[in-house]
């Protein structure tokens, strides 16, 4: 196995990003990628290489690719001329429409587009219709999940155009071989990290070993690259193509796309201050099927890890191996044989096993976890059934009692070792617990069998893994990590135009109450004296609601909406906040109602 990743860092919206914060692009990617790189760690993912599409390596075999195709005739010198997403590094199909008879909006961003027109590089994608077409067919779970193979069909068979693969408008970007002042155009050179990652033209022998890939997981929003343009790349460059292309969905916040403008972004860090990797892991593979969009929620998160890594889980650790430690001083002893009960459970997890491997192999990590979760459930019936509490005082039911702990430490030594892949560092606790010396990694699946749970062996006393945590509390801790105290900093100077853009309207307070589940946040509806408005206001903890009902003061009327606790703020209420306490500067009664502040 060779596991692969990276950061694909040219590009014009790079380029922008770091012109806008005064960087040098290699400057800007330095930092995304160190974050990259930290948060991996702090969620206990490893990989064999991180790839970086800035390194000479990769851009000494983009060119070699370049060129061969240059030479076979798949890329030509034209003029194009379109609409261009800088966002997206994507060009425009013709059948999107324009926006008041002006422009181009993007269907995948939603962000403008603009009119380019310049000398570039062709790859003649259309000459590939028909063997995409036939590819497809060979291979139908080519594309996972059906459904976006279905996406990838009808792309192809509208017909396929020539792609430009160049820019001269780009300087941040690999240069053709040959002609500097084309820059390589993003994806062309970013997808082809897949092949310089694992040595293509620095290492044969790694690339022959691990070449064509098993599978690339990307999200839904670039599968027309991966699933269309790359294939049809590799198939000109004669490279034997990927066996699967999985489309993942998204993680949404109140059923929206995340985005820093709508302000309903998510910090995993917070998440993992509180619990660790091992939840959030569980939770993103367990909540949803991977072809699927699904909706992040704290709520939803807090229940699904006190019911199942607590509740089911962690119980079941606690209970079994508390048990052993009690009743056989922490020793595996020796048992009566089988009764049917006890081979019920055995084979079940054999059962289980089968499944699992399918699943896996399939993808399905959801339903994988979920049938794993029901194997945990028919342990703890097992135990709940055998009432071994109550064999403990009857010193002639020893071995029956030896019997079924076995089974139950047997069963938690087979769950440890599926979950590995999820939970890794839970399941490892466990497999330490159980006494067992060798690293699971080095278990094979196949020994994975209830008698190699070793009689004898001396398990370790257990300590609870996954603390429940009630969710007022977690709430309370989100709430106060997303609004963070103000760093006294130096203010820049704003120009009388940009001030000029703001709409400040004298507000009045018509209904005021509470966000559930929080302290600090009120609801408020606003009559601005052209139409009501909701904002959200962090002053709870210092005005109740019923103090601003018929209250006027200053709003801020033209700023972007803002989705805060799932309620859509439509504006900011101005206070003045001393020794961080906040006060809001009230107007009198006889102010009118939606009067401009200027």
């Amino acid at each position: 196995v060779f596991f692969l990743t990276g950061t694909d860092e040219h590009g014009q919206k790079v380029e922008k990003a770091a012109t806008e914060r005064g960087l040098k692009p290699i400057e800007l990617a330095d930092q995304v990628v160190g974050r990259y790189k930290d948060l991996w760690k702090d969620l206990n993912i490893s990989y064999d290489f991180f790839i970086r599409t800035t390194e000479p390596l990769h851009e000494k075999g983009v060119q070699k690719i370049f060129k061969k195709l240059m030479e076979k005739g798949d890329i030509y010198k034209g003029i194009y001329k379109g609409w261009y997403c800088v966002s997206d590094e994507n060009f425009l199909t013709e059948d999107v429409p324009l926006e008041n008879e002006e422009h181009k909006i993007c269907p995948d961003c939603g962000k403008r587009a603009d009119v380019v027109s310049e000398e570039c590089y062709f790859f003649k994608l259309s000459a590939y219709q028909k063997p995409l077409l036939d590819f497809y067919a060979k291979f139908p779970a080519f594309v996972r999940p059906p459904s976006r193979m279905n996406e990838v069909l009808s792309f192809v068979r509208q017909g396929l155009k020539d792609i430009s693969i160049t820019r001269t408008t780009v300087k941040w970007g690999i240069p053709v071989p040959d002609d500097p002042d084309h820059t390589i155009y993003v994806w062309f050179d970013a997808l082809h990290n897949y092949l310089t990652g694992i040595g293509y033209d620095w290492n044969m022998e790694l690339f022959e070993e691990f070449w064509p890939a098993t599978v690339h997981l990307i999200g839904k929003d670039i599968l027309r690259f991966h699933a269309i343009f790359w294939p049809a790349f590799l198939m000109a460059a004669d490279f034997p193509l990927p066996q699967t292309v999985i489309g993942h969905g998204w993680w949404l916040k109140d059923k929206t796309k995340m985005s820093k403008s709508k302000g309903n972004v998510l910090d995993p860090y917070l998440i993992l201050d509180t619990f660790g990797p091992d939840p959030l892991r569980y939770f993103l593979l367990r909540e949803i099927p991977i072809g699927l969009d699904g909706n992040f929620s704290h709520e939803g998160f807090v229940h699904r890890v006190n019911s199942d890594l607590a509740n089911d889980l962690g119980n079941l650790v606690q209970r079994t191996l508390t048990m052993i430690q009690n009743y056989f001083s922490g020793i595996i002893e020796e048992t009566d044989e089988e009764e049917k009960i006890d081979k019920e459970i055995r084979l079940e997890f054999d059962n289980l096993k089968k499944k699992v491997l399918k699943f896996f192999e399939d993808y399905a990590l959801s339903k994988a976890l979920e049938e794993i979760w029901a194997y945990i459930s028919s342990v703890n019936k097992y135990l709940a059934v055998n009432e071994p509490w109550k064999l403990a005082k009857d010193q002639s039911k020893r071995k029956r009692l030896g019997r079924i702990l076995y089974q139950a430490a047997a069963a938690l030594r087979g769950i440890s070792y599926l979950l590995f892949p999820v939970i890794p560092g839970s399941s490892e606790t466990i497999w330490s617990f159980l006494g067992e010396k060798e690293p699971i990694q080095e278990n094979s699946f196949a020994e994975l069998k209830f008698e190699n749970l070793k009689l004898g062996q001396k398990i370790k006393k257990p300590k609870p893994l996954f603390p429940r945590i009630a969710l007022k509390d977690f709430l309370k801790k989100e709430e106060k990590k997303s609004s963070p105290a103000r760093k006294e900093e130096k203010m820049e100077h704003v120009t009388f135009e940009e001030f000029k853009r703001m709409d400040f309207r004298v507000g009045e307070v018509l209904k005021a109450e509470r966000v559930e589940g929080t302290d600090k946040l009120l609801k408020l509806e606003v009559d601005i004296g052209t139409e009501k408005r909701t904002i959200v206001a962090g002053v709870a903890d210092v005005y109740s609601p019923e103090e601003l009902v018929g209250k006027k003061f200053v709003i801020i009327v033209n700023l972007k909406p803002a989705v805060i606790r799932g309620v859509e703020s439509q504006g900011m209420l101005l206070a003045a906040e001393v020794e961080g306490k906040t006060t809001i500067p009230f107007f009198d009664k006889d102010v009118q109602t939606g009067a401009k502040v200027k």
